[in-house]
């Protein structure tokens, strides 16, 4: 009883197949389809390489929201070095909301020499060529967040010889912490006081010849500072052609979120628009003479998310591909096939024309002539 259920079973499964076998003896292969199958399988291997190569890759996912966090604090991460002495020039932030001035007690002012060193001038002009290279290729801002906390800081390494010149500019470097709505850092002129209408600087007591605004921005981020990230104005120079220069920076900074398979980071992200000017009142231009970074804060924060291809995905794209080469190829074989007998057919047809028998009534056959004795020896 046990052995007729299991026959019905395996009968059941049998009928149930959809993959019968074929028996070899009546398989026929051929030469044309020996090379239709080398290329199919040079094709799927191909194929299958570089789709491993795309599972293997990240890709970033860009996505946007409203900020809805105007309580925190902004930080802002400042390396610039301006071509006047320490004594001469004030850095402060001037905060819209409150129309006061922000604290700047994190900013550093170090006495150095302007002129960069060779290895130095090398390592800014890479830098701007990176930068050159970020505004024509917008995609290569994702190789640099993949590659945050690898690479090494985009600062200038220190001086490695030991100047003769006593030095003639002053490098305001550090951090500071402001609100988290639009403001005016600037260096001009002068030390700033508090006022009670705003701020002031003690610009009085420095000779105009003096005013040299040229400067260097090595670096200028807004947010956690992280290594590896290059920002835009990162490797700016600007050389002043006038005492009465000012140099205005229009900033829009970007709240972001960063989240890669490296780090997991709340940083900003900011465009520039730049301009500068001489200061003539005689010409109607009017301002101050020094560097004006004006930035506002947008209202959308931008989350970016290294993703990467599921296991599954790639399993059902590699199965695609294999199937859909090994039945395109049959197909073309086959249509191929067809299309070649054919030809070959009709080729036949025409080397077995009949011929053309007379008759005696003077009309002609068309059929063969028969097959007699004496047509055999």
């Amino acid at each position: 009883m046990r052995r007729l259920n299991r026959k019905k079973t395996l009968n059941l499964m049998k009928e149930l197949d959809a993959f019968p076998k074929v028996p070899e003896s009546y398989v026929e292969t051929s030469a044309s389809g020996g090379t239709v199958s080398l290329i199919a399988f040079t094709t799927i291997a191909f194929l299958t390489i570089m789709e491993f190569m795309v599972y293997r890759d990240t890709w970033m996912k860009y996505e946007y929201e409203v900020d809805k966090d105007f309580t925190s604090k902004l930080r802002i991460n400042i390396d610039i070095t301006v071509a006047m002495r320490c004594q001469y020039v004030g850095a402060d932030v001037l905060d819209l909301a409150e129309t006061m001035v922000a604290s700047a007690d994190g900013l550093i002012y170090e006495s150095v020499v302007f002129e960069l060193t060779p290895q130095q001038k090398e390592l800014q002009r890479m830098l701007q060529l990176i930068q050159s290279r970020l505004q024509e290729e917008h995609s290569l801002q994702d190789v640099i967040f993949k590659s945050a906390f690898k690479s090494t800081s985009t600062a200038l390494p220190p001086r490695e010889d030991n100047p003769l010149q006593s030095p003639d500019a002053c490098r305001i470097h550090g951090h500071l912490y402001v609100n988290k709505v639009a403001g005016n850092f600037h260096i001009t002129v002068g030390k700033a006081i508090p006022h009670p209408r705003g701020h002031a600087h003690l610009a009085a007591l420095v000779s105009h010849e003096s005013y040299n605004f040229s400067h260097r921005i090595d670096h200028l981020s807004f947010g956690e500072l992280i290594p590896g990230i290059i920002n835009p104005l990162d490797g700016t120079e600007k050389i002043a052609s006038d005492h009465n220069q000012m140099f205005q920076y229009f900033i829009t900074v970007v709240p972001t979120k960063l989240h890669t398979y490296k780090i997991s980071a709340e940083t900003h992200q900011f465009s520039v628009t730049e301009r500068e000017r001489v200061i003539n009142h005689a010409a109607g231009s009017h301002g101050v003479s020094g560097i004006f970074m004006k930035y506002d804060i947008s209202s959308l924060m931008v989350t970016v998310t290294e993703e990467h291809m599921p296991f599954w995905q790639f399993l059902v794209r590699l199965c695609g591909i294999i199937g859909g080469i090994f039945s395109t190829t049959g197909i073309l074989h086959g249509f191929g096939r067809f299309v070649a007998e054919i030809i070959f057919c009709r080729f036949r047809l025409g080397s077995y024309r009949s011929t053309s028998v007379p008759l005696p009534d003077g009309h002609t056959s068309n059929h063969l002539p028969p097959i007699t004795d004496n047509s055999t020896h």
